[in-house]
């Protein structure tokens, strides 16, 4: 073999390896663990890839249109939902979904913005059917978690025909028309201030009825207190009796005597009164002379 015909079989071979070559980067392709991705021939769907690695097509026949596997987010400006009560409110919200049947989304929505659009319907939808089941002060307080709840499992009936699952609908917040917030607040303050004065008259009945409590056992205390005080001076005047009885025996005239000195202390008077008395009478018992052994009251 000459030089020549070495030469044509070498670059025979390399461009045999560069079409090889071409060919086969024309047909692997790789998926991320967050793709998935749906196989086209000539435009039409002929298979579903969900597992992440080194996979092959078919060179210039088949393509791969990529999908997220990931939660996506949807964001929806504030609409107007009425009440239960006929109260309109406006309420801010937004979702998070994921791609779950890529064959069926592909053929029904195609790509992420129309899906949006999509959403949008289906969740204001949502939202209208479910908050219409309640009034506006069961929506704006401790409801929320159910609500969504609701509003998400609502929202997935419809979504499914579109290859879509909706993980999760959240409301921002949720905001009365400014025409509407100043005879809402008024409201609410009114039924505050009824809550407040049926609290207060709620506690005053209790007041009263501790106080009148209070009274009943203050009566029975002051009663047993003043049952036993006279019964404490009863013993304490009988033996006060006693022991004058005893003292009197002892020695009758020393008794006498000191019953004359209170018989003095009690008869002085006051001011410029003069009380004339025969000297053994009332006040003999002064002269000196050892005190009269006869009472001065006309006790022998």
């Amino acid at each position: 073999m000459n030089v020549k015909d070495q030469n044509t079989l070498t670059g025979g071979v390399l461009l045999l390896v560069a079409g090889l070559l071409f060919v086969l980067s024309m047909s692997a392709y790789t998926l991320h663990q967050t793709e998935q991705a749906l196989v086209l021939q000539l435009g039409r769907p002929v298979a579903v890839i969900t597992e992440p690695g080194l996979h092959f097509k078919l060179p210039l026949i088949q393509n791969v249109k990529r999908m997220e596997t990931r939660l996506l987010n949807y964001d929806q400006d504030p609409t107007s939902v009425l009440s239960k009560d006929k109260k309109n409110l406006t309420v801010d919200n937004y979702a998070r979904w994921r791609i779950t049947d890529a064959l069926k989304y592909y053929q029904v929505v195609g790509n992420e913005y129309e899906a949006n659009k999509r959403l949008k319907d289906v969740i204001d939808s949502s939202l209208r059917k479910v908050l219409g089941q309640y009034d506006m002060m069961e929506i704006v307080s401790g409801q929320r978690s159910k609500l969504m709840t609701a509003i998400a499992d609502e929202a997935n009936k419809q979504a499914v025909q579109f290859g879509i699952t909706i993980a999760d609908v959240r409301i921002k917040r949720t905001d009365l028309p400014k025409k509407n917030e100043e005879s809402v607040f008024s409201r609410m303050q009114t039924e505050r201030q009824r809550q407040a004065k049926q609290y207060r008259a709620e506690g005053e009945e209790e007041a009263r009825k501790i106080r009148s409590q209070a009274d009943r056992e203050r009566e029975v205390i002051l009663a047993k207190a003043y049952e036993k005080s006279e019964a404490l001076r009863g013993e304490g005047d009988a033996e006060s009796a006693r022991i004058y009885a005893d003292a009197f025996n002892k020695d009758p005239e020393f008794y006498r005597f000191l019953r004359t000195l209170d018989a003095y202390k009690r008869s002085i008077l006051e001011g410029n009164t003069t009380l004339v008395l025969p000297p053994d009478g009332f006040f003999g018992g002064l002269k000196g002379e050892g005190f009269n052994t006869k009472d001065p009251m006309g006790m022998q």
